[in-house]
Formats: C-alpha cells, structure tokens, sequence
C-alpha cells in the first residue's frame, strides 16, 4: 500500500474528535474487570445502531466458568454504579452478576473470510492523579470512580475500536466476508479471554488483531506490527485459614495463618529457575489478621507465575501447590490455592504483520513503522490468538506508539489523543487487507 494510500484516513480523520469524546467519557467512567456495566452498555448501545450484530450478558459466555470474577457485593456496587451513572437497564440486566463484554458481527458485500479484532475494556485499581499537570484532572474527565482508573490505555481501545466499526460499517459495501469485533473484559490480571475462547467466540477466525497503545512504543507516530514472546502466566490467589487465639493470654491455643503465609513467600520466591525457559515468580500482596494482639486467622496472598515456556509456568505451579500445602500444614492451618488468571505465551504471523504494516505506511502521520518487537510481559489476548492460529489463520498484536507523560499502571498515565485516528485508520484498512488474502 503506498504511503498516503489508506482509504480509511479520510473518515478516521473525521472520526477524530468523536473518538476523544468516546475515549474521555470512558475514562471518566472507569470500571475494572468483570465490573464494566456502563461501559459494555454505552459500547452495545453504539455498535447497534452502526448495524452491528451485538451479543452480550450471560448467554454470550454459554455456561462458560469465568476467572478473577469479584465477589458478589462487589458486583452488586458495580451495577449500582453503573445505573447511577446513567446506564441503560434494560442492556445492563442480562450482565448482572458480572457476565460483561460483546462480541458484534457486520458482513461485507458479499461472503468470505472472517477477521476478528479484539479491544480490552477494564479499567484497574489505581487512584488516579488530581493535579493540574495530569490532562485528564485538568480538562475535568478523570475519573470520577475513586481509586479505579485507566491506568493502560483501555478507554483508548475501545474508542478506537467504536472508530473502526464506523469506518467499516460506512464501507461495508467495498469489502467481503465479515468482521468481528470483540470487546473483552478482565484483561487485567488475565482474566476474560480464556473464558470467551472456551465460550467458541474466536471459532471460524480466519485473522486476528489486538491493538494496544503504548507498552513498547512510547513515541506518537510509530506502529509497532508485531509483538512476540509473550510470557505464559498463571495468576494465583492463595488463602490460608488458621485459628485466632489471644497473642499473651494463649497463643498457643491458636493457628498463625500470617506465619505460614510468610513462610510460603519466602519459599515461593527461592524456586529454582528453570533451564526451558526464564521464568518469574512474585508474590505481590499479603493480607493477614485483625490486629497486634491476635494471632492471625487467615491470610491471602495474590502472586503470579510467568515463562516463556507454558510448561514451565505448569511445574511452577505444581511447585507452588506443594509449597503451599507444605508450610499450611507445617503450621497447622488450612490453605487453598485458586487460578484466578492464566494466558499462554503466543507470537504475532507475519501475514497479518505484514496488513498492519501496509496499512499504517498510508497513513499521514505515522513516522515511523517498526519490525517485531519481544515483549516479556503477557496479556491474555494470546489465548485468543493461539486459538486462531490452532485453526489456521493468524494473528497479530500491534502497538500504536503514544508519548507518555508517565509510565502505564500508575496514577498519572495518560495518552497522545492525537494517536486516535491513527490506529483507526490502520487497523481498518489491516482488517479489510485480511479480508481478502487468499
């Protein structure tokens, strides 16, 4: 494709100020995983009238078990926020219960193959900034949801995505076969693609993409077509449940849930590596007891695995069981282990490298358009582009450079809007390219 030559930069230009609106108002209404009720509503209520077909609540996951799903009051306040903000009920009842994300289809001008496009929606628990050198507090569309934000540019994919069903449902009568959107929730902690690809809904994909900003570009104006070397990764939730008992009075009446919980920590991260792959092991949070004086009942602890080698993360989690059940009855308390996340490792095709590649040399804007780049982090978007790629087709993860005013997952992150209409028009016109490869 000649530079200058991507049909979709005229309407993406046109697009640009409606997808700021989108992305700032859903920022404004950050939501985190399993919880984005006002935002899968405000996502259903656009792409139906655009003439997608739109499915979405419970039925969508077809009794498919979730990962990381909040408890039940949680769930509760996160629907009741999402009414007080404003949100449809009639789309919001078949999500009670955290069953959120849509999947829509458009067809073409006549039947062919089938390219998916996937579009993360949650937001994560972080405080966002409130000083006036953070764009979002000074222009008034922080959020308005205390310590929930968009710390990873999610409100930016979903933005770009509703640009891209647009454009495509503006051209649908210059392109065959048919397009699917999905618009997933949880990614955070790897929680939502794996239930969605159990569910069938990557089934019959010719091609993939998934579109992230920023990660391993920080420059606006740079596409990066292909990222590879995703690490698997398991995410655990790890409970123990001792016996309380007063810390002077009698304590050896009680059970150390903390002690044993501590010990497990320090166990988990002396695992040996492992010669088939690098791996990670972290424990991130510990929460245990109700005071100084009280021998503790029960402790959590939320940890992850990661390799590049999904076997090695396997043994790491055998490990891990046995570590566990070890110190629990070492210390005479009970212990359970729940998956809470998991992705496996997957890399980008160069056929679809090559459409993303094409379609952002035409774009006005685009300075520069990079090779494969390893990205030594995870995103469960690989499970959904190893399931394509198991049926024979392919798959790309692709990166929409932005500057960042502060690095991902902390209270002042923040995006280029500029990068709006940049990744709408390559992405429309990579999707159209798939379209047609024989």
């Amino acid at each position: 494709m000649p530079v200058d030559s991507n049909p979709y930069v005229a309407i993406a230009t046109e697009l640009a100020e409606q997808a700021v609106a989108d992305r700032r108002d859903l920022h404004r209404h950050a939501e985190p995983g399993w919880m984005e009720f006002r935002t899968t509503a405000r996502i259903v209520t656009r792409l139906r009238a655009l003439g997608w077909r739109v499915r979405w609540g419970k039925d969508l996951y077809a009794g498919v078990d979730r990962l990381g799903v909040p408890s039940a009051d949680e769930l509760a306040a996160g629907y009741e926020r999402a009414v007080a903000d404003g949100a449809d009920v009639e789309l919001l009842e078949p999500m009670a219960g955290g069953w959120t994300g849509c999947v829509a289809e458009l067809d073409g001008a006549g039947r062919g193959r089938t390219v998916a496009l996937r579009f993360d929606i949650d937001g994560l628990a972080v405080p966002e900034a409130s000083s006036d050198d953070h764009l979002p507090a000074r222009e008034g569309f922080a959020s308005v949801h205390e310590g929930i934000m968009h710390a990873c540019g999610h409100d930016t994919h979903t933005a770009m995505g509703l640009g891209v069903a647009e454009a495509l449902a503006r051209t649908r009568d210059q392109w065959q076969g048919t397009v699917r959107l999905v618009f997933q929730p949880g990614e955070e902690g790897c929680r939502g693609a794996e239930s969605m690809v159990t569910a069938g809904l990557l089934d019959g994909v010719d091609a993939f993409l998934a579109p992230h900003v920023g990660a391993q570009s920080h420059r606006s104006g740079e596409i990066l077509p292909g990222i590879s070397g995703f690490l698997a990764t398991s995410k655990l939730d790890v409970h123990f449940a001792g016996k309380e008992a007063h810390a002077g009075l009698a304590p050896e009446t009680g059970h150390n849930a903390l002690i044993a919980a501590a010990a497990a920590a320090l166990q988990l991260h002396a695992m040996p590596r492992h010669a088939d792959g690098n791996s990670r092991v972290n424990v991130g949070r510990l929460d245990a007891g109700t005071g100084r004086n009280v021998v503790a009942g029960s402790a959590r602890m939320l940890m992850e695995l990661r390799s590049e080698s999904a076997a090695v993360v396997e043994e790491l989690e055998r490990r891990t069981r046995l570590i566990v059940a070890g110190t629990a009855a070492a210390h005479e308390v009970e212990s359970e282990v729940v998956l809470a996340g998991k992705a496996p490792s997957a890399s980008s095709d160069e056929r679809a490298m090559a459409a993303v590649a094409a379609a952002a040399r035409g774009v006005p804007g685009v300075v520069n358009v990079g090779g494969q780049v390893v990205a030594e982090a995870s995103d469960d978007a690989t499970a959904m582009m190893r399931r394509v790629q198991e049926q024979g087709g392919v798959a790309a993860y692709l990166i929409v450079g932005t500057d960042l005013p502060s690095g991902h997952h902390t209270p002042k992150f923040d995006v280029d809007e500029r990068v709006l209409p940049l990744g709408v028009a390559t992405i429309a016109a990579a999707t159209v390219d798939l379209l047609a490869a024989g």
